[in-house]
């Protein structure tokens, strides 16, 4: 029986075609460079799966899986950051059920996406009333992909983009919560969909 592919996420095969392709007549002609090719397109697949997750059922959970790198407040509302780094999977859920109220996509910089300079990158907002969203390229990440528009409801752990090759996720949270409220700590390694931030 062949094994069968992981899931992944839409548009990766866009990344991976051609190096595949190129690596069929470079593993003849030029057998390092071809071994190469192969690499990055199956490394290209391996960076865009996208495994089930089991979310649970309450709690407002983690966008992304990573890092938590950002913890605070903001005016009366508190941001969790998460960052991704390259051998995590890249795919963002909901944290928590929502209706989409809008999706914004601001141009800026593509500096590392755990630094505080990183408020400057460019970036896609998710408005869901009660929390917003922000996917954050980073360094090498060139593309973000939000797969949600406005009016479209989310269920917690809902898939709701991803971003290529590197980055962050915040969730700003609802103004009924506190510092004091969020259940993980930073530098802490979180799942998308799974790990409860706030209860």
């Amino acid at each position: 029986m062949l094994p069968t592919l992981p899931d992944l996420a839409p548009g990766a095969w866009q990344y991976a075609k051609y190096p595949l392709a190129l690596a069929i007549p470079l593993v003849v002609l030029a057998p390092p460079a071809g071994l190469a090719c192969l690499a990055a397109g199956l490394g290209a697949l391996w960076f865009h799966r996208d495994p089930p997750r089991s979310p649970p059922p309450t709690g407002i959970v983690a966008p992304a899986d990573g890092r938590v790198s950002v913890i605070r407040e903001e005016g009366d509302r508190v941001r969790v950051g998460v960052f991704m780094n390259v051998t995590d999977v890249h795919v963002n859920r909901a944290p928590a059920p929502a209706t989409v109220e809008s999706v914004d996509h601001t141009p800026g910089k593509h500096l590392p996406a755990f630094t505080k300079e990183s408020d400057r990158n460019e970036r896609v907002t998710i408005d869901c009333g009660e929390y917003e969203l922000t996917l954050i390229a980073g360094a090498v990440a060139r593309r973000i992909h939000p797969y949600v528009e406005s009016d479209d409801e989310l269920d917690r752990g809902d898939r709701i983009g991803h971003i290529s090759f590197g980055s962050r996720v915040d969730v700003l949270l609802a103004p009924e919560y506190d510092i004091g409220d969020v259940r993980v700590a930073s530098n802490q390694r979180v799942r998308a969909g799974e790990t409860v931030l706030v209860a």
